[in-house]
């Protein structure tokens, strides 16, 4: 209801303002600014006159990969950035990862059009992954800060930099595109987006639609992944400002890959998967299981399977988004400059696996496992039952700013504020023995026990205030500061009787920057930041996932929320040919809390929590982009970090619990190599991109856990007929169809596995072939 609201009153403004100011409206080409995609006139920008590192990628490169990738694995290939993910398009939630300077995802910003996407993380609790946010071909560009992002950015966990999304404009002409695309895996994918054009009657009124329908079947194993999607924005100029709205829609659906350990890969193999569709064998390992759970002697297990975590029937993901939003940027005078942002977002969502550990309510063994829940006249009788983890969320919030042009001052100043409903609940659903009635890629009803249920509330406000001071042609400094204080809240329903309150909060985090221009080929920049992670709501991560009203006491009485003091600086260097940055950074983390992984990720035990104190992490970035014809270009970058634990994990009693000094973050690898060359004469195109990434480890101890390195090449060749406005495009990912692996810490992290057996790392997808045809009219 309230989205329908919200979607309503939107567009009634847009109309009604659009019908006041149809006949006074100035010429639209003079009244609307350039479009976001516009401002980017090259593939990569290396952020000229800004005083952070911070790399910008726009529209073109992002529709050159293979349709429906993750524009995540575009930002690949920028300095610092490492990202991972088990499927070809970086799509599959689960296991995509992205981290930046050793700071991973839920350590950084993520906003599209300014409003925060949270830390994007599987388990949804404060936003929502970009890949469900936004149609891939909507997005106009993506702007990276590895270090800081500005401080006008909505989010209140970017220690670790920020990545801002911004969508394109509606067209100023009437047309659209249409686009379809086949490949690897029965893959087949469908986009188009209907582009109205100015409409005069209404003030230049514009607007699109676009829609996709995705589909592809698992790599390996049974199962298929899906999602389709839903995008409308609509802008009104109003004089040099606009009035815009906008409703995006995703339904997702994806089934699992099967979390490997090294132990499982050199015993069953590297293709290995779940068991879908045999249900028989999904049983059988069940029963055996469990027949050794009530007798106290060991399992055997058909085959080659050892335990009974190496694989269940399927694991999933089902997840319904809206976000909607209205916007008016609105010049007050020639001095002074107002934006604001009013937004909402829904999500239902359940992570579903079916699970060993706890048979359904009509099985025998349910009397031995839990009595209570024992139905001796249930008709769902299967050895495994459905266990889920469910997600609500209602959030709306708002974002507001003003800037004043004083000549030498850009003063500027704003707010975010939101409030966050969040219901998060553990539940368990019955199966039949003779075959599975349930759909695996639907939403779960009718549960017959629910484990845990709590309801969040989180509430954040965020205030900044900057000047820019351009002391001379040459010279510009930038000063200012923000605050953030969010309130956590927590309401168990079921399972116990957990009730806290948490407050992150600090009221000066400040931010300083100057940009030197030596020349027109040269600037040097440097800047200091510091920020804040603050605690997050949810019984799955941060605080609250100890599932512990005394550990969350002693959070709330003993530790503070994670920061970082990050230092950076850097040369600049634009010729016709080249351009491209150096830079160096200094980042001291402070009350790094590590989650420590308790059994198999099924069982749902809650992480041990411990600070491990401060991390340092300091290195140098190299990126540059040659052209040495007008067709041809070569862009390459170098990543070298050092990130390591400044302490150990000590007890209050002084015992070392793990010997983390001087160890190699998790999840880091030092060195990072990215090359592209590139190709276009405006008709024919290809590029062909070769990432290198060093070893990691999911070790916090460093013993066992590493990860070797990998070399992966991706290639794309294209032409355009221009005449008749089609592209047809090849892409193949994983050219040389290597074996490495790409995903680490999918199911947490532990201290140390020198046995291989810790099931936290995902296998890479093999070579897959894609073909595009896309039609503009």
């Amino acid at each position: 209801m309230k989205i329908t609201l919200f979607t309503s009153v939107a567009a009634f403004a847009l109309m009604s303002a659009g019908l006041v100011h149809a006949q006074d409206a100035a010429p639209v080409a003079d009244a609307v600014a350039p479009a976001a995609s516009e401002q980017v006139t090259e593939v990569i920008v290396y952020g000229q006159g800004q005083s952070r590192q911070t790399q910008s990628v726009k529209a073109d490169d992002i529709t050159k990969v293979a349709p429906g990738t993750s524009p995540l694995k575009v930002l690949d290939k920028l300095p610092g950035v490492s990202f991972q993910s088990s499927d070809p398009f970086g799509a599959y939630e689960w296991s995509a990862r992205i981290s930046v300077r050793g700071f991973n995802q839920n350590q950084m910003g993520f906003t599209l059009d300014g409003i925060t996407l949270g830390d994007m993380s599987y388990g949804n609790y404060n936003g929502l992954h970009i890949s469900r946010a936004i149609i891939n071909e909507d997005i106009a560009r993506a702007d990276l800060s590895q270090g800081a992002g500005s401080l006008d950015s909505a989010t209140s966990s970017n220690m670790g930099g920020t990545l801002k999304f911004i969508s394109r404009d509606p067209s100023e002409t009437l047309g659209g595109e249409l686009a379809g695309t086949l490949g690897s895996d029965e893959m087949h994918r469908l986009y188009g987006r209907f582009e109205t054009g100015a409409i005069s009657a209404l003030g230049g009124l514009r607007g699109y639609i676009s829609a996709v329908d995705m589909k592809t079947d698992k790599w390996k194993g049974g199962g298929e992944q899906k999602q389709q999607q839903v995008d409308a924005k609509a802008v009104l100029p109003i004089g040099e400002g606009s009035l815009s709205a906008f409703v995006n829609h995703s339904e997702r659906r994806e089934q699992d890959y099967q979390d490997m350990s090294f132990e499982m890969i050199d015993r069953l193999g590297y293709d290995w998967d779940n068991f879908q569709p045999n249900w028989q064998l999904a049983n059988e390992v069940a029963a055996a299981y469990q027949a050794s759970a009530v007798s106290g002697t060991a399992a055997t297990y058909p085959g080659s399977i050892a335990t009974v975590d190496d694989a269940y029937y399927y694991g999933g993901g089902v997840r319904d988004d809206t976000l909607s939003g209205i916007s008016l940027n609105l010049p007050v005078s020639d001095k002074l400059k107002f934006n604001g942002t009013i937004y909402n977002h829904t999500n239902k969502g359940q992570g579903l696996w079916v699970t060993p550990y706890l048979p359904s309510p009509g099985n025998a063994y349910m009397q031995a496992f839990a009595p209570a829940l024992y139905d001796a006249t249930s008709t769902d009788d299967a050895n495994v039952s459905i266990r889920t983890t469910e997600y609500d969320i209602d959030r709306t919030g708002a974002i507001g700013g003003v800037a004043l042009d004083l000549g030498a001052h850009q003063v500027s100043a704003g707010f975010w504020v939101e409030n966050n409903d969040f219901n998060q609940a553990r539940r368990f659903y019955g199966e039949s023995l003779e075959a599975p009635h349930r759909d695996s890629l639907g939403f779960q009803s009718n549960p017959f026990y629910t484990q845990w249920e709590y309801a969040f509330n989180t509430k954040t406000t965020q205030f900044y205030l900057q000047d820019v001071w351009t002391i001379s042609e040459a010279l510009k400094v930038n000063y200012g500061f923000k605050s953030l204080e969010t309130t956590n809240k927590v309401d168990q329903l079921v399972g116990g009787t957990i009730k806290a309150e948490l407050k992150s909060k600090d009221n000066f985090m400040p931010q300083v920057g100057a940009v030197y221009k030596i020349d027109s080929h040269y600037e040097v920049f440097g800047s200091y930041s510091e920020n804040m992670d603050a605690y997050v709501s949810a019984a799955t991560a941060g605080p609250f996932s100890s599932q512990s009203q005394s550990n969350i006491d002693y959070v709330k009485d003993n530790l503070k929320p994670e920061s970082s003091k990050t230092l950076e600086g850097g040369l600049r260097l634009r010729f016709p040919q080249f351009s491209g940055v150096a830079a160096l950074y200094n980042v001291k983390f402070d009350n790094r809390i590590l989650a420590v992984a308790q059994g198999s990720g099924i069982q749902g035990n809650a992480p041990v929590l411990s600070n491990v104190g401060g991390v340092t992490s300091q290195g140098v970035e190299l990126a540059g982009t040659y052209r040495f014809t007008p067709q041809w270009k070569l862009y390459a970058s170098y990543s070298y970090n050092d990130s390591k634990y400044e302490d150990d994990v000590v007890s209050a009693d002084g015992t070392i619990q793990a010997h983390t000094k001087d160890k190699t973050v998790v999840n880091t690898p030092k060195n990072l190599l990215k090359t592209e060359l590139g190709y276009d004469n405006g008709a024919l195109f290809g590029t062909l991109g070769v990432n290198f990434t060093g070893k990691r480890y999911y070790t916090y101890e460093n013993i066992g856990g590493e990860v070797p390195s990998s070399t992966i090449s991706d290639l794309t060749v294209g032409y355009r007929f221009e005449n008749v406005g089609t592209t047809i495009q090849l892409n193949v990912t994983n050219l040389t169809d290597e074996k490495y692996i790409s995903t680490i810490g999918s199911n947490g992290f532990v201290n140390s596995d020198a046995s291989g057996t810790s099931q936290t790392i995902l296998p890479g997808a093999p070579r897959q072939v894609f073909l595009n045809v896309r039609k503009t009219f």
